[in-house]
């Protein structure tokens, strides 16, 4: 965000609180001009404040439902693969010792729940974009291309190499996808076998047999990677 964004979005936070304390003051002067006793004008006035507080807030946005019967192969496996290393984490961190080493492997859980949120956004991503490539039929135009090239060669027109360059960047199109497709794929593979390791070194870890900040920086790592390539296929995505 830029100085000039920050500097607005600054202003127009102050003129926002300064409207709700306009707003509460309003309210208690109206309800002691009516007749209440002023301290009970003054909480009326605090009540309202507070409701207008409450409702500005931003609400905590839901997880989405993760059901990988909604994607197709291979974003499907990657999905159940996720949700089965979560599984086993659970059930390693359910066994540990009460205790503040438990409480940091339940945050620690929770951070690769976030990973696997972002591998279920990538797998629809990456679903959304094998249907674009075979709504646009490359087999289809590839025939459409040899025949227009037919077409030229026997007749040149210039309303035919209109056509196939059309086809030509229609294929090249579908070429990308696919390449981001194979891409994003890959690197999920990736984070898959990384997830692995890191429920099985959940074991030592919460009996105390591993290091636990390195473990916390390495999930903490894996996290990211997801998140940022989560960004990059949306990018891919955009019209």
């Amino acid at each position: 965000m830029s100085f000039r964004d920050r500097f607005y979005t600054k202003q127009t936070a102050q003129v926002i609180l300064s409207w709700r304390i306009a707003v509460g003051i309003g309210v208690a002067v109206a309800l002691v001009v009516g007749g209440l006793a002023w301290p009970l004008g003054i909480v009326g006035g605090l009540v309202v404040y507070a409701g207008l507080v409450a409702v500005g807030m931003p609400k905590p946005q839901a997880r989405p439902k993760i059901d990988p019967f909604t994607v197709g192969e291979p974003w499907r496996q990657f999905v159940q693969g996720a949700q089965r290393s979560a599984a086993r984490l659970h059930d390693t961190i359910s066994t540990a010792r009460e205790g503040p080493l438990r409480d940091r492997m339940d945050a620690v859980a929770q951070k690769l729940q976030h990973g696997l949120d972002e591998t279920f956004e990538i797998a629809r991503r990456g679903d959304e974009i094998d249907a674009a490539v075979t709504r646009l039929d490359p087999t289809a135009l590839r025939s459409k291309l040899a025949t227009l090239q037919q077409q030229r060669a026997s007749i040149p027109d210039e309303q035919v190499d209109a056509a196939i360059a059309s086809v030509e960047a229609q294929l090249a199109t579908t070429d990308r996808l696919k390449a981001q497709s194979a891409q994003t794929a890959s690197t999920l593979r990736l984070t898959q076998t990384r997830l692995d390791e890191l429920v099985a070194r959940a074991a030592e870890v919460s009996i105390g047999a591993a290091d636990t900040d390195t473990y916390e920086h390495d999930v903490d790592d894996l996290v990211v990677e997801l998140e940022g390539l989560r960004l990059a296929v949306e990018e891919t995505n955009r019209p």
